[in-house]
């Protein structure tokens, strides 16, 4: 149970900081300096380093469910673990996007949720680039599976565990960069399913794409590194 509550914090902190500073300081409170793309990239990408290296010892700091899914296909957990990560990873997600709701609503100027969203993902007309739905879907297959490459492979016996933190955080900072604008970036269902839940309406009828694209991209770089094509544990 400690593994579990320690991936509830640590995906609490992705997502409270991630899209907290998309929602709280990137433009949707009427601030006339908002952070910027690369400024929300880096706060996902730091909150993962952080975590990395704080309960990364205890559960391994896999922060998403999609990250799950990999360990699992590459035999680093088993089925029970995954649920269990899965569960915690968004009921985290879910508290953090709860908080970043109560802080939004609770000013002076208020915030319309309708109007200016919770950092949820999605694809379309009046979304980002507005792309469609295949290259959203694309985007999130080939992110998640390139995301895990690179932390399965930064995390096993002839990777580079000292540095494994910091290599995640800067990939997920990558990933950011360019996703932003396609699908406001999930590879990390869990990530997708809390704000969703606040905007409801197109985030919810959407969402399927942010828990199935990531799932299976994890679920390709588990494969890959399970094939010793991109990696090997031995």
């Amino acid at each position: 149970m400690r593994k579990y509550i320690a991936e509830a914090i640590g995906t609490f902190v992705l997502v409270f900081f991630g899209v907290g500073s998309a929602v709280l300081a990137g433009g949707g409170m009427g601030l006339e300096s908002p952070i910027n793309i690369t400024g929300i990239s880096l706060a996902f990408g730091i909150s993962v380093v952080a975590m990395a290296y704080s309960i990364g010892q205890i559960s391994g700091a896999h922060l998403n469910p999609a990250v799950s899914m990999g360990a699992l296909v590459a035999g680093r957990i088993n089925m029970a673990d995954f649920i269990g990560y899965a569960l915690f990873q968004t009921l985290g997600a879910i508290i953090a996007a709860g908080v970043i709701y109560t802080l939004a609503t609770n000013s002076a100027g208020g915030y319309d949720v309708a109007a200016n969203g919770m950092g949820q993902n999605g694809w379309g007309a009046g979304y980002g680039g507005e792309f469609f739905m295949i290259s959203a879907f694309l985007f999130e297959v080939i992110a998640t599976a390139v995301f895990l490459v690179v932390i399965l492979g930064v995390t096993s016996g002839n990777g580079s565990p000292m540095m494994a933190g910091l290599v995640i955080g800067l990939t997920l900072t990558m990933i950011h960069l360019v996703g932003i604008t396609i699908t406001g970036t999930s590879v990390n269902p869990a990530r997708s399913v809390g704000p969703a839940l606040f905007v409801g309406g197109t985030a919810l009828a959407q969402l399927w794409v942010f828990i199935v694209a990531p799932l299976i991209g994890g679920a390709i770089g588990g494969l890959l590194h399970r094939a010793r094509i991109t990696g090997s544990d031995d």
